[in-house]
């Protein structure tokens, strides 16, 4: 059954827009990569998204970069020889490539380009082992963060404090949320590109070192390198394209705060906002989807997200998460692929969050590949990223034709 409306685009069916397509995906150099830059990464894989969509550099008129470059996506543009005529270089955290979709989506839908390439590459694990950076975010902090700094607030910490609020109002257990990581390993397992693989229990999780209570050390989210690329493109270039279409059916952004003490509720996420628009444009609800993809930072992410984006009630994400409901053979498979928490986390991941349902809505995924209950490809996913400590949230509704 095809749920693609005859004006579908970004926008879910906006009068007189194109429809929209992913139909180019690939990874590059995903999990421990010494010996190339991150401008290597983005290249690679670039050139592999284009060639996995079999069309012509030439219509690429549109390029989305952040996190690399004093000009992004300038820089980004320079080296792999593009001179778009549609850019943007929105920089929201791990909520930004689903923010950028539905920017690409909407400006092609209304004919401001026809094909945009999203790509990403971090060396972030790299730079890390030789000293070229620091995982603090909050050093040399202006503005709001400055008030939080120097009380030791780390980004590991303000989550923290969320999920602890979530267990106080609702009863939510640590081990609760130590399944969302068990579950998440052994979707890695079948994923041989996965950065760690082998099956953890509940008990594995809960008696590893304390990093800030309720975590520990695999309640948070592996740091990996790598780089991967999403070519968008308008339905007239679906004709020429090597792989089948994955339709855009509709996007949802927002932004909910950046100092915890402006966050109204702990137990929200901007999630609940992006999701309702991406759902009500996409025209399509939660029980529809067959597969979802989280960011998942921490474990306590995939479990508010999934109740903000209507998969089970506030407060009953402790419950819904249980029973292996999100391995590749439960009820509603997420992060497919491992996720943050065990296959790759090179910086803002929501890139790849894209790449992975891509490839499971193709059939692409080989030993990972989700099936319905009678045998089918899934046709439905959704894609839903998040950045900051929930500052932000972006949510994209794919489809298989």
């Amino acid at each position: 059954m095809s749920r693609i409306s005859s004006t579908g685009a970004g926008t879910g069916g906006r009068s007189g827009g194109r429809r929209v397509a992913v139909v180019g995906v690939a990874l590059a150099g995903c999990g421990r990569v010494d010996s190339a830059t991150a401008y290597a990464l983005h290249a690679q894989a670039a050139r592999r998204a284009l060639a996995d969509s079999g069309l012509d550099r030439g219509v690429i008129d549109g390029l989305a970069s952040a996190g690399l470059g004093t000009l992004a996506p300038a820089e980004v543009a320079e080296y792999l020889g593009l001179r778009p005529r549609w850019v943007d270089s929105t920089a929201v955290g791990g909520a930004t490539w689903e923010v950028m979709a539905a920017h690409a989506a909407d400006a092609i839908a209304a004919g401001h380009a026809n094909a945009v390439l999203l790509v990403y590459g971090s060396t972030a694990r790299a730079d890390l082992k030789a000293g070229r950076r620091t995982a603090n975010l909050s050093f040399g902090a202006r503005g709001p963060l400055q008030y939080e700094v120097p009380y030791g607030h780390t980004l590991v910490a303000k989550y923290a404090m969320a999920a602890r609020r979530h267990m106080h109002e609702y009863g939510t257990t640590a081990e609760q949320l130590a399944s969302v990581a068990v579950q998440a390993r052994a979707n890695a397992a079948a994923n041989p590109l996965a950065m760690y693989r082998t099956p953890i229990t509940v008990d594995d999780v809960q008696s590893g070192p304390v990093i800030a209570d309720p975590f520990t050390k695999l309640h948070c989210c592996i740091r990996s390198d790598g780089g991967c690329a999403v070519l968008l493109a308008a339905e007239e270039y679906v004709t020429d394209t090597r792989r089948p279409p994955v339709w855009v059916l509709g996007s949802g952004t927002a932004v909910s705060h950046t100092t915890m003490s402006e966050w109204e509720d702990f137990t929200v996420s901007p999630a609940a906002a992006s999701g309702r628009d991406a759902f009500a444009r996409a025209g399509v609800t939660p029980a529809d989807v067959d597969i979802a993809q989280i960011y998942d930072a921490f474990t306590y992410m995939t479990l508010v997200t999934l109740e903000d984006l209507g998969f089970c009630a506030k407060g009953e994400g402790g419950d819904f998460v249980g029973k292996d409901r999100l391995t590749l053979t439960g009820a509603l498979p997420v992060n497919t692929d491992g996720g943050g928490l065990s296959a790759c986390h090179p910086g803002m991941r929501g890139l790849f969050l894209l790449v992975e349902a891509t490839r499971q809505l193709r059939g692409e995924a080989d030993t990972a590949q989700v099936r319905r209950a009678d045998g089918t490809l899934p046709e439905l996913a959704v894609a839903s990223g998040t950045g900051g400590w929930f500052c932000s949230s972006g949510t994209v509704i794919l489809a298989r034709d």
